[in-house]
């Protein structure tokens, strides 16, 4: 008499595991890189239900593009003022579509070279602000007592004080060049951010699982860098996204000031030739427009997406399309 057996499934050697032993078999560092893969997917997938986000991201994608290809699109000798083209304040024509400068060079020319200029300092001027707003804001956070003490009376100093008069003391002490306008926004655009990542570390700290990290031995470092960190720098994105358009607007008002660097082309140092020129009493509309409108646009473009990343990484703000 034979009696039935049911075989038991047993992986044979060399087959692969299941999927319950894989999981089981992952290491934790490859189990946080595909929970950061799953954020970021849906990250993505609700970024992309902000509509004035999508349009903000175009616009930006758009004028990167054309920045980056200015040596193809417009040549490098199109900055030169010995070789104009044209002749001096030139009316928008089909030669020149946004006419010349008082130099006679075109000021389509122009504003590509200037798209290259305004995008790179309103970009690491945000980097700047946020790196020092992040450092003082983490550290003021997690340490308290005196440190923070101090450390947030500096950044309400920093706050109460004009912005702009700081970054103009800077930029006039310093020499004219575009990492002074950089180091000038820097350094007096950050207690903003300082005050918000600070809220954002002292809410995090409160959780149990801070408690517990302290309570098997993590140090300060341990803390900050792989619990506070990780947790603060959704915050940070959506700001650098906002502070972006601010160092782009604060850069156009140095240049437009004559404290930006006279050999770099920007939109701001377009408008302080064209305020030079006499363009405004004179009428020459094409040389005051465009790189008004380029700043607007561009501002207004990092807002959008600063808008829409904050929502998406905060729902309680509400829906923003």
């Amino acid at each position: 008499m034979t009696t039935d057996t049911t075989d038991v499934a047993t992986p044979r050697d060399g087959a692969a595991p299941e999927p319950d032993d894989a999981a089981h078999a992952a290491s934790p560092r490859a189990l946080a890189w595909a929970r950061r893969r799953r954020a970021l997917a849906d990250f993505g997938r609700e970024f992309r239900t902000r509509r004035s986000g999508l349009v903000g991201l175009v616009v930006l994608l758009l004028i990167a593009v054309v920045a980056l290809a200015a040596p193809l699109l417009v040549g490098s000798d199109s900055r030169s003022v010995t070789e104009a083209p044209g002749k001096s304040l030139e009316s928008p024509s089909g030669e020149f579509p946004l006419g010349t400068d008082q130099f006679g060079r075109s000021l389509l020319a122009l504003m590509v070279w200037g798209a290259r200029v305004s995008l790179a300092v309103g970009l690491l001027a945000a980097v700047l602000t946020v790196a020092i707003g992040t450092l003082v804001g983490v550290t003021a956070g997690h340490f308290r007592g005196w440190y923070a003490t101090v450390i947030m009376r500096v950044t309400d100093w920093f706050l109460v004080m004009p912005t702009l008069v700081l970054a103009i003391a800077l930029a006039t002490v310093l020499d004219r060049s575009i990492w002074t306008t950089i180091l000038a926004i820097g350094v007096t655009t950050w207690p903003t951010t300082a005050r918000l990542v600070r809220a954002q570390t002292l809410s995090v700290e409160s959780r149990p699982y801070i408690e517990r990290a302290r309570a098997l031995g993590g140090g300060h470092k341990h803390i900050m860098l792989r619990h506070v960190l990780p947790n603060v720098m959704p915050l940070v994105l959506a700001q650098t996204t906002l502070v972006i358009s601010n160092a782009i607007l604060t850069e156009a008002t140095l240049a437009f000031l004559g404290l930006g660097d006279p050999i770099m082309v920007s939109w701001g140092g377009l408008l302080q030739d064209a305020r030079d020129a006499g363009a405004v009493s004179s009428g020459d509309w094409w040389y005051l427009a465009p790189p008004g409108l380029a700043i607007a646009l561009v501002a207004l473009a990092f807002t959008l997406c600063g808008r829409a990343i904050e929502s998406v990484l905060n729902p309680k703000l509400g829906d923003r399309r």
